[in-house]
């Protein structure tokens, strides 16, 4: 008996150190999350055949960039986020595809969201529809996405929409995709969901050189359908990162997107050999984790 009650006393005792130091010192344990060091951090979640990405400012405000097909995207910001954080202030979904959004109801229901940003366009997947279900009820700010539009995420960071510059509720599914840019003194970061060749040539036209990036998130995965020479080498960025699956049935990153990046000597980093690839930036400069 007197083993009994010393083993939970001393249960009791561990769990209140556990929890001390988890809030006085959130970065000295493992995947209870970091504090936020006046640097900004951009993850490229290793999600599988799919893209999720998540953003934490100077100021700890974060965006969360697409959930993936499923719920792994829990695992991975559990990592990033500590135990005790209960709120995203930003989530975007580029466009509606499952490999996009698969993973966001469950985001949705374990965390208060305070803006969701997303376009007009509808995906027919169930995913799609529990979203739009789970962020009217809960009360997340809805916002659709149009070319001009900024967030502030705190200390000068700020997220841009490139695109769409039209209601794309009757366009294609991956051409609706919202582009953005990711800004943090002369550090930036382009993310193009899955936007094709003719969406990336109609925003070198209208941009040219004001898209010139560090990372660009390669569209679609890797397809040839995206990463266009023009577009690639008019953002100019020190990495392209594919979010794919090990050996997926796409066979992404094709063959074509991989010469355009040899071409330009721009070094590809890719999810599926890589595992979540991390970025941090004082505003400076752009350091790989």
């Amino acid at each position: 008996m007197q083993n009994d009650i010393f083993m939970k006393w001393l249960t009791v005792m561990a769990l209140g150190i556990f929890a001390f130091i988890a809030i006085a010192y959130p970065t000295s344990l493992p995947g209870v999350g970091q504090r936020s060091d006046g640097k900004l951090h951009v993850v490229f979640f290793d999600i599988g055949q799919g893209d999720s990405i998540y953003v934490m400012s100077p100021t700890g405000k974060q965006l969360l960039i697409d959930g993936g097909v499923d719920r792994t995207v829990m695992r991975r910001l559990s990592s990033e986020m500590g135990f005790w954080d209960k709120t995203i202030d930003y989530v975007l979904a580029t466009h509606e595809d499952k490999d996009h959004v698969g993973g966001l109801p469950s985001v949705f229901d374990r965390y208060t969201i305070g803006t969701f940003i997303r376009t007009e366009n509808q995906g027919e997947n169930l995913e799609a529809h529990t979203i739009d279900d789970i962020s009217k009820r809960e009360g997340s700010q809805i916002v659709y996405a149009r070319t001009g539009m900024t967030f502030d995420l705190g200390a000068s960071t700020t997220l841009q929409i490139l695109f769409p510059d039209i209601d794309p509720s009757m366009l294609e599914s991956n051409t609706s995709s919202i582009i953005a840019r990711l800004t943090y003194g002369d550090t930036s970061f382009i993310f193009t969901g899955d936007s094709p060749q003719a969406i990336e040539r109609h925003l070198v036209e209208q941009y040219g050189d004001r898209l010139k990036s560090n990372v660009l998130k390669l569209g679609h995965h890797g397809s040839r359908t995206s990463s266009s020479e023009i577009f690639v080498k008019t953002i100019s960025p020190e990495y392209a990162v594919v979010s794919s699956g090990k050996d997926n049935r796409y066979g992404h990153p094709h063959s074509e997107v991989v010469d355009v990046l040899q071409q330009f000597g721009i070094p590809m980093l890719n999810t599926a050999v890589e595992g979540s690839i991390s970025f941090e930036s004082d505003g400076q400069t752009l350091t790989r984790n």
